[in-house]
């Protein structure tokens, strides 16, 4: 009880804005995605990869090889990015009720017209990490699309 906790820290400019921000974000959004243009941009040829930690290294290496069949796909060239969102959500839902385990998803590689990356590539890597019932996705083999879609590996509902 007599450790001195030195002097209370002052909270930056910097700080405080992002304080603001996260607590802004987590009201607006309806639909809780991350939809408004705050998304990791990814470069046009970049490899997607990514897995729950518990998923089993045998199942994530089968994914990344092309292994396990797609059993739907989903074209997302041509949409806006609430179109695209839209899609997917629906597509994925689809797929969950239909106990689909694996399914490809082709974003394509087009550069967005008034940004530098790939807005619909950068936005579905976004979503696809919160859906809930995603266990891995990675970039799809040269046969399936290649780095301008992904094999997404989903949750079997019982």
């Amino acid at each position: 009880n007599r450790a001195d906790p030195g002097r209370p820290r002052r909270e930056d400019e910097a700080a405080r804005a992002r304080r603001a921000a996260a607590t802004d974000a987590g009201s607006d959004n309806a639909t809780g995605r991350s939809s408004d243009g705050r998304v990791e941009a990814v470069r046009p040829s970049a490899y997607l990869d990514f897995a729950l930690p518990d998923l089993p290294y045998r199942t994530r290496s089968q994914l990344k090889r092309g292994r396990i069949a797609w059993e739907a796909g989903l074209d997302l060239h041509g949409h806006t990015v609430n179109e695209a969102r839209i899609e997917l959500e629906t597509f994925l839902r689809d797929a969950e009720a239909e106990r689909a385990r694996c399914v490809l998803v082709v974003h394509g590689k087009a550069w967005g017209t008034t940004s530098d990356y790939p807005v619909i590539k950068s936005h579905v890597n976004a979503w696809l990490r919160e859906w809930p019932s995603v266990l891995a996705f990675c970039s799809a083999t040269d046969v399936d699309g290649g780095t301008g879609a992904v094999y997404v590996l989903l949750r079997r509902q019982r």
